[in-house]
């Protein structure tokens, strides 16, 4: 499997859709209600309850809500990845991790608020990556800026991507003070409609600020995720390692593409320290996750290596999918 998405063909993108349907069959099988936590922002909230009073609390709705939003994430960031150049050559492998990533874990199998902001995430790297050739820099950053603020108004946490943004701007940008101004003023968009709403409607007397609490994340995992985090770890890396290897090879603007996800990977991993609720906060990692293990799969000369961590996550995924849950 590993060969084929190895390959740089177009009709990949359909059987990636064929792939993910057939390690997320379950979510039809055993549909499951939304996620509901305590920092899952107000759009998502708002979403949530309009969706379940129209249809009726049905779980089988959101588990096609949930598989078409992992179909046109791993779509997506595949996409970016090739235009960027991540890689040597362009394949299908990091869209077929990031499926692969999202079904090891029994926590990540409901629709989220985590889950939706991944949409948003994997558009802010690509735009943040792009920045040093825009034409149009101001309008981008401005943009980037505005998704961050519906990003935390989503699953309130994410606000946290602002050091993302931040560090990309330093290093993809001279420093300019009107663009910098322009990317904060994109966020605090979203805050300044939500405050006047507020004030209109006549609720700023009951309205109080989203709790900020550094705590310990409540994770609550079983021997066999135990085993597949283990998985997750050494293909991990072991992308690395042979990241570390290319790098030299690439250039600049790649490498500096290959700085925002280590950043995106570091700030991801934090976020279940801050109002965190479960294991289900850590989705945001899986974007990051899943393209260094897609160098995994695909820079061994020995094939043997990513063919047997691909069985050995297939298997996990159908133990856990069906049988664990």
């Amino acid at each position: 499997m590993t060969g084929i998405f190895k390959a740089n063909n177009p009709n990949n993108n359909f059987l990636l859709l064929l792939y993910g349907l057939a390690i997320k069959f379950h979510l039809f099988v055993f549909p499951l209600k939304p996620l509901k936590q305590g920092s899952d922002g107000i759009i998502y909230t708002s979403l949530i309850n309009s969706f379940e009073k129209y249809f009726s609390g049905s779980s089988f709705v959101f588990s096609i809500i949930c598989f078409v939003l992992l179909y046109a994430q791993a779509v997506s960031f595949n996409k970016f990845v090739n235009d960027q150049r991540m890689m040597t050559k362009p394949n299908y492998l990091t869209g077929m991790a990031y499926l692969l990533l999202t079904s090891l874990f029994s926590d990540w199998f409901p629709l989220s608020a985590a889950l939706i902001c991944n949409t948003l995430l994997i558009w802010i790297w690509a735009k943040l990556s792009i920045l040093h050739n825009t034409n149009t820099p101001k309008a981008t950053i401005f943009n980037i800026g505005l998704a961050l603020g519906i990003a935390a108004f989503i699953y309130t946490p994410s606000i946290l991507f602002v050091v993302l943004f931040i560090i990309a701007l330093a290093i993809t940008r001279p420093f300019r003070f009107s663009e910098w101004l322009l990317g904060f003023l994109g966020i605090l968009t979203c805050y300044y409609f939500y405050a006047a709403w507020i004030f209109i409607s006549g609720r700023w007397k009951l309205y109080k600020l989203p709790p900020f609490e550094v705590e310990l994340p409540k994770i609550t995992i079983d021997r066999w995720e135990m085993i597949a985090l283990g998985l997750v770890l050494a293909g991990m890396l072991m992308g690395l390692i042979f990241m570390r290897g290319q790098m030299r090879r690439q250039i600049v603007q790649t490498r500096k593409s290959w700085q925002l996800i280590y950043i995106y990977l570091l700030v991801a991993a934090l976020i279940p320290f801050f109002n965190a609720d479960s294991f289900n906060s850590w989705i945001l990692a899986t974007v990051p996750t899943s393209l260094i293990l897609a160098a995994a799969f695909f820079y061994p000369d020995k094939k043997w290596f990513p063919l047997i961590l691909h069985c050995c996550m297939l298997a996990l995924c159908i133990t856990i999918g069906y049988f664990i849950r």
